[in-house]
């Protein structure tokens, strides 16, 4: 196996399609629900059903292209294909979900036919697109900087995605007026459409994919998947990363909400890049803690940064905007190693998937992986929006105190009991930098044909490799 240093060229041309795929973070998830509901004039509890339906379907697509994209044979490699199918598809979609027609009797079948094929190209560039990153280094803390370089421009991107309607608005003098908006989402399609394609091209034509290992000739069928559930380092990080994402998609989602209705302000963009601009400053940071203190100690500290701080968020109310800005901030700390450290934990799992089956399996794992960070959005999205259209929320209108306190809890209250959940889920994961060390010891010892140990279950023994 390979531990050599990745090249800084090669990290980038790695991480930079995360930079024009976050388009489909900020906008679709915090900016696209507000703009329908408001201004297209979906109801917001249909969209949110929508989007829970729409996102629970990748339940289904997710570890299927994961599957196909492991088994894939070609010249090209087993996930580059996709790559750049998926980002040309992704393009097309996001195109005509961010220009709805202006006349119609249902722009909710618009919506919904749409916001399907978006994240249906959404799953297949970006299931191998991740399965991809694991295979580029095998070392321990190499692959923490690999990660950070592709989430930094993920946050970055975000960054660009955060600003780009006020930048647009600026740009083009669209106003605020409903015109205004849909002005704003055309152009920003424009833009964003040919950035999204280069991206992905650039990746696949610079990133060449390493032959897959075997060493336990062909995997069972009935193995396809009960091997994953037993892998219990990967069963730990994904329910207690599960639990955490659910709670941080409910601020992204119901920030615009928030701040207009609970603080009263039309400042909304400036706390969000202020959020973002903190997660990107601090996240070489918290890659030199992690070296130090070790990934999973560095993602528990980041977690109890952000809950310790977010919860000051729930006791705020009008004109309290100073002091959001400071807890914004101050939650912001940790933003970048929750997304950064758990990818690159989550390559080590994979590790030792291969020890137990003897194959290279990144994109069943990316697939459930996916999943996770599907169901946690569809959760922020769907629920978040249905429970506000439940309590009465009312759009262009001023808010009853039951949508008011609704709006608190679910924004501020919810997220960090979330998070004390996944902090006490992965306070006992078993793989560090020590045990993964000896698991890729015993892969080679296995592979020479010898009965070797599991190191992370003191006694088991893993039988040789088949010749």
């Amino acid at each position: 196996m390979t531990s050599t240093t990745v090249p800084w060229s090669k990290r980038f041309a790695y991480g930079i399609p995360a930079f024009a795929l976050a388009v489909v973070g900020i906008p679709v998830y915090v900016y696209l629900p507000k703009f329908y509901s408001d201004v297209v004039g979906i109801d917001i509890a249909l969209m949110g059903g929508i989007l829970l339906a729409v996102r629970l379907f990748d339940a289904f697509s997710d570890p299927v292209i994961g599957l196909v994209s492991d088994r894939t044979r070609s010249r090209f490699g087993r996930r580059r294909p996709y790559i750049l199918v998926g980002g040309i598809g992704v393009a097309l979609a996001m195109y005509f979900l961010f220009t709805p027609p202006r006349s119609g009797s249902d722009h909710s079948l618009w919506f919904g036919w749409w916001i399907f094929l978006l994240f249906a190209f959404w799953t297949l560039v970006t299931v191998p697109y991740e399965s991809l990153g694991p295979e580029i280094s095998f070392d321990y803390t190499e692959r923490t900087t690999l990660f950070a370089v592709r989430d930094g421009l993920l946050i970055a991107g975000t960054l660009m995605a955060a600003a780009a309607p006020a930048l647009v608005g600026a740009l083009w003098n669209t106003g605020a007026s409903a015109d205004g908006e849909r002005q704003k989402f055309f152009w920003i399609a424009i833009l964003y459409a040919p950035v999204l394609v280069g991206t992905c091209a650039w990746c696949v034509y610079r990133i060449r994919e390493q032959p897959p290992e075997s060493f336990a000739g062909q995997e069972k069928p009935t193995a396809n998947w009960r091997a994953v559930w037993q892998n219990r380092p990967f069963v730990i990080l994904l329910v207690a990363y599960t639990v955490s994402a659910i709670g941080s998609n409910l601020p992204a989602t119901l920030i615009l909400y928030y701040v207009e209705h609970v603080l009263q302000s039309a400042r909304a963009d400036l706390f969000l890049m202020l959020y973002l601009v903190t997660g990107v400053a601090f996240l070489p940071a918290w890659i030199a803690l992690s070296r130090r203190i070790g990934k999973k100690n560095a993602w528990l500290l980041a977690m109890i940064v952000n809950t310790g701080v977010f919860l000051g968020v729930f006791f705020l109310g009008p004109g309290d905007e100073v002091i959001y800005g400071l807890l914004v901030v101050g939650s912001g700390l940790g933003f970048g190693a929750s997304l950064a450290l758990p990818s690159a934990i989550q390559a080590d799992v994979i590790d030792y998937d291969e020890l137990l089956t003897g194959q290279r399996r990144e994109g069943r794992y990316i697939g459930l992986w996916s999943i996770a960070k599907k169901i946690a959005a569809a959760a922020g999205v769907g629920i978040g929006l249905a429970v506000l259209g439940s309590a009465g929320y009312r759009p262009n209108a001023d808010q009853s105190e039951a949508v008011i306190l609704v709006l608190r809890v679910l924004y501020a209250l919810v997220p960090c009991l979330c998070n004390i959940a996944a902090i006490a889920i992965i306070w006992k994961f078993p793989l560090n930098a020590r045990a993964h060390r000896e698991i890729h010891a015993a892969i080679e010892s296995r592979r020479s044909g010898a009965v070797t140990m599991d190191p992370l279950r003191p006694g088991k023994r893993i039988a040789a490799a088949a010749p």
